[in-house]
């Protein structure tokens, strides 16, 4: 996948339709909502989800993160709340990517890869057959407690630039983001759009001037990468 110079921008862990009317005049592309997880932030029941999601206008996209395992209990899930969008924070163990696909034919399937070293480079290029996007993240299964986003840290990268030059689907890039480092997470991975949450939030509510900062820090980006281009002519 090519380097996307101006990142679309999805906003997670949206707690309810103020958050969500909040990111949206932003700038917000797109909003994640947290279901149930081993552990991590902004977690919320089914039936807010269903109630922002029903909400959105389009073409501003949902997601709903899922650690479920299962591809019957995943659209079950998404049948209780009506998303555009599925984010697989875990792997499937019962089912594959195209038996989801075919459960929910109208849905986007968005593959959480988890960036722990280099043998996500692989897990991510198996993903990517049979996933709409892949969204590069950085928790970790390996503890007693699995921890599938919303860790507020960064990954390496380099491996995340690998998985985006490696792929021919969208990579999203999660983990760590802030309106200071936003900048050189674009120039280094070039990502297709950008997936935050701790970083715009303080004691875990949506912080507006965070996500102001945010939103002018990629849009900064985006444009002195053009000039550069254009100089460059």
């Amino acid at each position: 996948m090519q380097p996307t110079r101006r990142p679309r921008l999805k906003v997670c862990c949206i707690q309810d339709e103020a958050e969500a009317w909040s990111a949206i005049g932003a700038g917000a592309d797109a909003l994640g909502l947290v279901s149930t997880m081993p552990s991590g932030p902004g977690v919320i029941a089914e039936e807010t989800i269903a109630r922002v999601a029903a909400a959105v206008p389009p073409p501003v996209a949902t997601f709903l993160l899922t650690c479920a395992r299962d591809v019957d209990a995943v659209a079950a899930q998404h049948r209780r709340v009506r998303t555009t969008a599925v984010q697989l924070c875990d792997r499937l163990e019962r089912g594959t990517l195209r038996d989801l696909r075919a459960a929910l034919p109208a849905v986007r399937i968005v593959q959480v890869v988890h960036v722990t070293g280099p043998e996500a480079i692989e897990e991510a290029v198996a993903a990517a057959t049979g996933a709409d996007a892949l969204l590069l993240d950085s928790g970790d299964r390996s503890g007693a407690v699995a921890r599938l986003g919303g860790t507020g840290r960064r990954h390496d990268w380099a491996l995340s630039r690998r998985i985006r030059e490696a792929v021919f689907v969208p990579v999203f890039l999660a983990g760590g983001l802030t309106a200071e480092n936003v900048a050189q997470a674009i120039d280094e991975v070039g990502p297709f759009a950008l997936d935050v949450c701790t970083g715009v939030r303080t004691e875990g509510k949506l912080d507006e001037s965070k996500l102001v900062r945010f939103v002018s820090a990629v849009y900064a980006a985006g444009s002195a990468a053009a000039g550069s281009d254009t100089a460059a002519r």
